[in-house]
């Protein structure tokens, strides 16, 4: 591709998005450039606290424990009181918590304010989905769930990178950045990011029962519920390459190094693929999309059964890592057009914690197999499980309606006259007044 191209694809990737939009993107990014506590967890309880290893996981779990609690509360929030204040209170949260962390030293202390960093973390998820979901066009929305994606991969990147050498010297200034950057996260919410909660109709007769969205009733929504209990399957799945992976290679011989080679590739592909690809799934038929990607997930990692060298290992992380960049923006553009519109935030917390549950099951799955029976039947069940999740999607949607617009909660919100960013911003969401909504 020329130059020209490159710059026409790049072009036609980012064009069309509100402001808004661009900076939620530049808070999710800035959140992520400053990952530490999830990525250096481990090494820090064993190498500088000198814990054990089992202590760590035990940290780590409670860790995973608490997104999925604040998931479904977060979603409810979202709800309630609105994506802007959610965003607050968690980013907020979160900056306090991680700084905390750093200072405790009692193993009880330390789990405990683990727990509340998960919590509170996790909170912002539903919130930045529904808040992306209020103020993007539905037709831009795979391409804006993508660039999100995109964001979040790039950030770890280079924060992994950029923490490794910061925990060389101290693990405290970690902590102290990832919290600096999460308060400036809230700080860019507070200044740039108006409240996009759509107004709920109660001028019109019936309108309250109508837009009344409880947690009961997304549990009791089959289809939806039929669609997150899919998503942890694929979850349960794509968590693999991070815990069940650097196990196998290690029993096969090979060292940390050679995994951290191997797994490279994950990251590498998705910056660079990411947004053409989803140039060119944006407009197809997602139930095709996320049967093709469940496929592509379980049988990515099957293959793994006959790797024996890191090149090929590595050409198994291509495959499912180009799962993943399909899953991700159409399994969440999905889950926004099964939405009612005042119900956003409770749908997505149900969805987010499916994949909490998923980090929460996923280790002691693949640790039970592969202690029993080994790291082929661990492989098996992978590819079995992509079947199922494949085949899954394949009947729950055959009649997924093919316009995203009326009854599913996917139409554009008009901007707020009132809202001091709308006037600065004509793209901005429009502004919504608190009304009683039931849990």
């Amino acid at each position: 591709m020329s130059v020209t191209g490159v710059r026409r694809a790049l072009s036609e990737s980012v064009s069309g998005l509100p402001r808004a939009f661009w900076w939620l993107w530049a808070s999710t990014l800035v959140n992520r450039l400053g990952a530490f506590v999830a990525t250096f967890m481990a090494l820090y309880l064993t190498l500088d606290r000198g814990y054990s290893a089992s202590y760590a996981g035990l940290v780590v779990a409670l860790h995973g424990l608490g997104g999925v609690i604040s998931s479904l509360g977060a979603g409810v929030m979202t709800d309630r009181l609105g994506r802007r204040p959610t965003l607050l209170v968690a980013q907020t949260a979160t900056a306090l918590s991680v700084a905390l962390l750093g200072f405790v030293h009692d193993p009880v202390a330390i789990a405990a304010v683990a727990f509340l960093v998960g919590m509170a973390s996790s909170a912002s998820r539903p919130a930045v989905q529904a808040m992306m979901a209020d103020i993007v066009r539905p037709e831009d929305r795979i391409r804006a769930f993508s660039l999100n994606y995109w964001a979040i991969n790039l950030g770890f990147a280079i924060s992994s990178v950029g923490a490794g050498f910061i925990a060389e010297v101290s693990y405290l200034a970690g902590f102290l950045i990832e919290a600096a950057m999460t308060l400036l996260c809230a700080v860019l919410v507070f200044v740039k990011l108006p409240e996009s909660r759509p107004e709920r109709r109660t001028a019109e007769p019936g309108a309250a029962e109508e837009d009344s969205v409880s947690l009961g009733t997304v549990l009791r929504d089959g289809r939806f519920m039929g669609v997150v209990g899919l998503s942890f399957l694929v979850a349960v799945v794509f968590q693999q390459g991070y815990l069940g992976l650097p196990v196998a290679m290690g029993e096969a011989g090979f060292t940390p190094a050679d995994f951290g080679m191997a797994i490279a590739v994950n990251g590498v592909l998705i910056v660079v693929l990411q947004l053409p690809v989803t140039r060119l799934i944006e407009h197809r038929d997602p139930r095709r999309m996320l049967v093709v990607s469940s496929l592509l997930a379980g049988y990515g990692f099957g293959l793994t059964a006959f790797a024996g060298s890191v090149g090929v290992f590595a050409l198994t992380v291509c495959v499912w890592t180009l799962a993943e960049i399909v899953n991700a923006p159409v399994q969440t553009g999905l889950v926004v057009r099964l939405s009612p519109v005042h119900g956003r935030g409770r749908y997505q917390g149900v969805y987010t914690s499916s994949w909490a549950v998923a980090a929460l099951v996923a280790p002691l799955l693949s640790g039970f197999v592969i202690d029993r029976w080994g790291a082929a039947w661990l492989w098996g069940t992978c590819a079995a499980v992509g079947t199922v999740a494949a085949l899954g999607y394949g009947l729950l949607m055959r009649r997924l309606p093919e316009d995203a617009g009326t009854g599913t909660g996917t139409e554009p919100v008009k901007p707020s006259p009132q809202s001091p960013q709308a006037r600065q911003s004509p793209q901005a969401p429009q502004s919504a007044q608190p009304a009683e909504q039931t849990v």
